[in-house]
């Protein structure tokens, strides 16, 4: 028999004429760094997402590491994660010598639960890294109140939520210092880049200079008030960010229209499981649209079908406590987090982005079904 191919990505950016006029303008400029465009970029992000302030950097990995530098996370500290991550949201730590604390997760939201990093904590611990994973709000303001009863700092990875909304505000716009990412599978791409914002002048100014070699406020080129490190963005990408910025309404209604479309051809199939909905304080940003397989299925079987048609997918996510790094270097093992562990044998990731074609969609629908007969 033969089996119908197609190309389909995972994923694709939104690129266009409008961020090529934009990079024009910065190379025919020729200040190519530490120029004007780093400025207005962050200016129309923080306006963007109701931030006070904002700092862009490298990655989104960068930005969390400086706010784990900030919160004067050292050696021998606890910081209570989620296990169900990409490992930067528990290597910013690593960075400075704490030591990572995976609490489990809702199995509904798949972020991270209160209860179980009130349980996580311990005389050692300083700080918690929230995680509003596949662009769902996490429980903010319960969070909050455990960091205040505990006097913790709260870090809130946003890499994956730009135009989520927690409580009718827009998360940014919720007082914690957020990070966010710009891959070039999120919502919007400077193709490596990332952002901080954040409430507090002084912590800006911190970014700004701890991201710049720790060079000193209003002192020389050569003048270095504090270590700090090489965690610039150039103009280029910040050229390419204000382009996207531009279109993140269009950006952000597409994502919701493919969503919705997944919803549709998807909720059918018996045993499978589709991302939590949306409800009165929490409002998602599409950042991918995973499902989660029947318990009976075999995901490399299915993987392997969607592959043999072309269609690209990704096992979302591995567990971080169970990465072979951080086995050996803590002794991390199954049974840690039993219902992250769960999640993440059966969770996959389809192709996903704002302009995906419907057709593409219902090909990959009846490429799921028939690989779960």
């Amino acid at each position: 028999m033969t089996v119908t191919q197609r190309q389909i990505g995972l994923s694709a950016p939104w690129l266009d004429e409008r961020e090529e006029q934009l990079v024009v303008e910065v190379l025919r400029s020729g200040r190519l760094s530490l120029g004007p465009w780093i400025d207005r970029f962050e200016e129309e992000f923080a306006a963007a997402v109701g931030a006070p302030f904002a700092a862009a950097v490298s990655s989104g990995t960068a930005g969390l590491h400086l706010l784990c530098v900030i919160a004067g996370i050292a050696p021998g500290d606890e910081v209570i994660t989620s296990p169900y991550s990409f490992v930067a949201s528990a290597n910013c730590a690593v960075y400075e010598g704490a030591i990572p604390v995976f609490a489990d997760i809702d199995p509904r939201t798949l972020n991270l639960d209160p209860a179980a990093v009130e349980a996580a904590i311990t005389p050692r611990t300083k700080a918690i890294v929230a995680v509003d994973i596949f662009g769902y709000p996490s429980e903010m303001d319960e969070l909050q109140a455990i960091a205040e009863r505990q006097g913790l700092a709260l870090l809130d990875d946003s890499c994956e939520a730009l135009g989520a909304r927690y409580k009718g505000r827009p998360l940014g716009a919720q007082g914690q210092d957020a990070v966010w990412a710009f891959y070039p599978n999120k919502q919007i791409t400077t193709g490596e880049g990332g952002i901080v914002t954040t409430s507090s002048e002084e912590t800006w100014k911190l970014l700004k200079s701890l991201r710049n070699q720790g060079r000193a406020d209003g002192g020389g080129w050569l003048d270095h008030a504090r270590l700090g490190f090489n965690y610039r963005i150039d103009d280029i990408r910040a050229a390419i960010g204000i382009g996207q910025l531009e279109k993140l309404d269009r950006i952000l209604a597409g994502r919701n229209e493919v969503a919705g479309r997944y919803t549709a051809l998807l909720s059918g199939i018996d045993g499978l499981g589709l991302p939590c909905p949306d409800d009165d304080d929490h409002e998602r940003s599409w950042f991918v649209y995973v499902v989660e397989l029947p318990e009976a299925s075999n995901r490399e079987a299915v993987i392997g079908v969607l592959e043999e048609r072309g269609i690209g997918c990704a096992r979302y996510l591995p567990c971080i406590h169970l990465q072979s790094y951080m086995r050996e270097r803590y002794g991390f093992s199954e049974g840690l987090c039993p219902i992250a562990e769960a999640k993440s044998r059966r969770t996959l990731a389809l192709p996903f982005h704002a302009r995906l074609a419907a057709d593409d969609q219902a090909f990959v629908a009846d490429a799921l079904r028939d690989a779960l007969g």
